[in-house]
């Protein structure tokens, strides 16, 4: 299987060279805010929550969890190539996620339909949940504002985060993967405020690995 690092640069390479610029800037200003600095760590316990999923249905963290093991990934949505690429990474993985006795679950703030689109698109076996106006990113110090910079580029070819989250408020999801056992307790973290670099999905199948389901 391709790393989904190299993936990832593909992407990179293939946007215009402005983009990193700006992106550069709005990650070292999260950097320097210690934005996500204070997201679940391992070890930490998941606070329960509650949320619809892209087919309207709520699903209960418990209800999950007493499934067993849970990957959960909160990702921009599916107008972010870089969301996508990691999407349909897990797409290609989410079957040994779920020999292993695990769920796959993907959280965006994205509305509108959007979740459950790139879910049929990719065929991916898990959930979708849709976090409205980033309650449960926030709530997880997993929710950035965009800067004056990005939100005027984003404007300028035609990319409205305000249809996309149905909100103006212009905050924005830190890409974050975390494992999580059926007793609650958090096995493996990552989070990071450079939303071009993502988990591995074979270091989070090592983790599934080792706890069983």
């Amino acid at each position: 299987m391709t790393l989904l690092a190299d993936r990832l640069g593909e992407i990179r390479r293939s946007l215009d060279p402005a983009w990193d610029v700006l992106y550069d800037g709005f990650v070292a200003d999260l950097r320097a805010a210690g934005a996500a600095s204070c997201s679940p760590a391992v070890g930490d316990r998941l606070e329960p929550f509650a949320l619809p999923d892209s087919r309207g249905r709520y699903v209960s963290s418990l209800d999950l969890l007493a499934e067993g093991p849970a990957v959960l990934s909160f990702y921009r949505g599916g107008w972010c190539p870089y969301c996508r690429t990691e999407m349909a990474a897990w797409s290609e993985a989410a079957s040994e996620v779920r020999r292993l006795g695990a769920t796959f679950v993907a959280v965006t703030g994205e509305i509108g339909g959007e979740a459950e689109a790139l879910r049929r698109a990719l065929d991916l076996d898990g959930s979708f949940l849709v976090d409205v106006d980033h309650g449960l990113a926030l709530r997880m110090g997993l929710a950035v504002r965009i800067n004056d910079r990005i939100r005027e580029a984003y404007l300028g070819i035609g990319r409205d985060l305000a249809l996309h989250y149905g909100s103006d408020a212009w905050f924005i999801p830190v890409p974050a993967t975390y494992v999580v056992d059926r007793h609650g307790i958090i096995r493996f973290a990552e989070a990071d405020v450079d939303f071009r670099r993502r988990a591995e999905p074979e270091a989070v199948l090592q983790v599934l690995r080792g706890i069983g389901g």
